[in-house]
């Protein structure tokens, strides 16, 4: 899989970093948060690869578009969570870890493709 990076330039030289580590980036930060139960497997990922979306990750795309990063998440929330607050959690965790380790401000679409009910509950 050849890598995508974003870039920055300075007088002293450069720094890339590649689609790869935001990714790891963002599922760290995913797995974290509260009522999420896992990523969902690439639904819509046809789609999402003709509008140029690239999968690094099961789950997760990562866009480069000039100095911005755009993730888009594919998870699945436990059963009895607030999707809504699941949903905003994620998008502020993914927000703040990959702000506070790149100097860039992501966009974070969070999309929610399914319950997951725990092994007790469905048997």
């Amino acid at each position: 899989m050849s890598e995508e990076y974003i870039s920055r330039h300075d007088e002293k030289g450069s720094v890339n970093i590649s689609d790869e580590v935001i990714a790891v980036m963002a599922a760290t930060a995913v797995s974290d948060t509260e009522g999420v139960f896992g990523f969902s497997n690439s639904v819509g990922s046809e789609i999402t690869e003709l509008l140029g979306k690239k999968s690094v990750s099961k789950g997760i795309k990562i866009k480069f578009d000039e100095d911005n990063i755009n993730i888009d998440l594919l998870i699945t929330v436990h059963f009895g969570a607030s999707i809504m607050t699941v949903a905003e959690k994620v998008q502020k965790a993914v927000c703040n870890s990959v702000e506070s380790m790149t100097g860039i401000k992501p966009t974070v679409n969070v999309h929610v493709s399914g319950v997951a009910f725990d092994k007790q509950q469905t048997g």
